[in-house]
């Protein structure tokens, strides 16, 4: 259990504070060490809220932190970011249907590929929740999925010419590397 520090030790100086100040490149960390510098300094925690801009619950947070834990308790850990829109099982079922199927064979008109945006309104169909064109993008690309270009194949392309063209390209390959 952590060591309830209060004002009074002789280990929590404002000095220590500043020099942390001055040390820390982190905007978010500076501003909760000014946080306790400005407590230190006498200031009340109404002033502090109205100087840094932040609501009595943060900066009351801040100084429950370093009071518990010193200097060492106002480090910023990874923040979690935003909660999910979907649940893990949706989240599974998008992931499934876009593996397995095709955007017409879940009522979009014939298209081949599916596209963020298409996605985006199959979520907002089938879930009822609307995700941001971004955030619909990040959604994809943490489930796995690669924002790529479509290669298309032409339906009329004659497979003897394809062929031909391809044995051709190779020679001229050769010729270049044999050049070079």
């Amino acid at each position: 259990m952590p060591k309830i520090l209060t004002f009074e030790d002789t280990e929590v100086r404002l000095d220590e504070v500043k020099i942390a100040m001055r040390e820390t490149d982190d905007k978010r960390l500076y501003e909760r060490y000014l946080c306790i510098s400005l407590l230190l300094s006498g200031y009340s925690r109404k002033n502090i809220t109205e100087i840094l801009n932040r609501g009595l619950d943060t900066i009351g947070n801040y100084i429950q932190d370093y009071c518990t834990s010193g200097l060492e308790g106002l480090i910023i850990e990874h923040s979690p970011g935003r909660p999910t829109l979907l649940t893990p099982e949706q989240e599974n079922m998008l992931y499934d249907t876009l593996v397995e199927k095709k955007p017409v064979d879940v009522g979009f008109p014939a298209k081949m590929n599916w596209t963020s945006g298409i996605v985006r309104k199959w979520i907002k169909n089938e879930f009822q929740v609307e995700y941001s064109e971004r955030g619909t993008r990040e959604l994809l690309y943490r489930l796995g999925f690669a924002h790529t270009r479509p290669t298309y194949t032409m339906a009329k392309a004659d497979p003897k010419k394809q062929e031909a063209f391809k044995e051709d390209f190779e020679v001229v390959k050769k010729i270049a590397r044999m050049q070079n």
